[in-house]
Protein backbone atom coordinates (compact mmCIF):
# COMPACT_ATOMS: atom_id res chain seq x y z
CA UNK A 1 0.00 0.00 0.00
CA UNK A 2 1.19 2.91 -0.95
CA UNK A 3 1.86 6.07 1.99
CA UNK A 4 2.46 9.32 1.53
CA UNK A 5 5.09 10.99 3.16
CA UNK A 6 5.07 13.07 6.48
CA UNK A 7 5.83 16.22 5.00
CA UNK A 8 2.94 15.93 2.77
CA UNK A 9 0.57 15.13 4.69
CA UNK A 10 1.28 17.53 7.17
CA UNK A 11 1.12 20.55 4.61
CA UNK A 12 -2.52 19.06 4.29
CA UNK A 13 -3.19 20.66 7.89
CA UNK A 14 -1.58 24.29 7.53
CA UNK A 15 -3.69 26.86 8.95
CA UNK A 16 -2.82 30.83 8.16
CA UNK A 17 -5.49 32.14 10.72
CA UNK A 18 -5.73 31.04 14.66
CA UNK A 19 -3.93 27.71 13.96
CA UNK A 20 -3.33 24.89 16.62
CA UNK A 21 -0.31 24.13 17.75
CA UNK A 22 -0.20 20.93 15.01
CA UNK A 23 -1.40 23.42 12.49
CA UNK A 24 1.62 26.25 13.53
CA UNK A 25 3.78 23.35 13.01
CA UNK A 26 2.93 22.60 9.73
CA UNK A 27 2.90 26.51 9.11
CA UNK A 28 6.47 26.82 9.92
CA UNK A 29 7.92 23.29 8.31
CA UNK A 30 6.52 24.65 4.77
CA UNK A 31 8.90 27.46 5.23
CA UNK A 32 11.92 24.67 6.16
CA UNK A 33 13.77 23.92 2.89
CA UNK A 34 15.38 21.10 4.25
CA UNK A 35 13.01 19.36 6.46
CA UNK A 36 12.84 15.67 5.00
CA UNK A 37 9.97 15.90 2.87
CA UNK A 38 10.27 12.35 1.49
CA UNK A 39 10.06 10.51 4.54
CA UNK A 40 7.58 7.83 6.22
CA UNK A 41 10.14 7.38 8.72
CA UNK A 42 9.21 8.33 12.46
CA UNK A 43 13.22 8.26 13.68
CA UNK A 44 14.40 10.39 10.79
CA UNK A 45 11.75 13.20 11.64
CA UNK A 46 11.86 13.06 14.79
CA UNK A 47 15.84 13.16 15.10
CA UNK A 48 15.59 15.99 12.26
CA UNK A 49 13.60 18.37 13.94
CA UNK A 50 15.44 17.93 17.53
CA UNK A 51 18.58 18.78 16.22
CA UNK A 52 17.14 21.58 13.20
CA UNK A 53 13.39 22.79 14.13
CA UNK A 54 13.73 25.73 16.60
CA UNK A 55 10.24 26.47 15.29
CA UNK A 56 8.67 23.48 17.27
CA UNK A 57 8.32 24.58 20.81
CA UNK A 58 7.97 20.86 21.93
CA UNK A 59 8.47 17.26 20.56
CA UNK A 60 4.86 16.56 21.67
CA UNK A 61 3.48 18.84 18.91
CA UNK A 62 5.50 16.83 16.49
CA UNK A 63 3.90 13.49 18.46
CA UNK A 64 0.62 14.73 18.09
CA UNK A 65 1.06 15.30 14.54
CA UNK A 66 2.14 11.82 14.18
CA UNK A 67 -0.72 10.29 15.27
CA UNK A 68 -2.78 12.04 13.21
CA UNK A 69 -0.53 10.63 10.28
CA UNK A 70 -1.15 7.11 11.33
CA UNK A 71 -4.30 7.55 12.01
CA UNK A 72 -5.06 8.78 8.02
CA UNK A 73 -2.84 6.68 7.02
CA UNK A 74 -4.59 3.60 7.95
Amino acid sequence: MYRTSFYHFLMTLRQPDSPTAVEQFANNAFLDSTFPKQSQDFDEISKYLEENANYLPSMTIFDDAWQLYLNKME
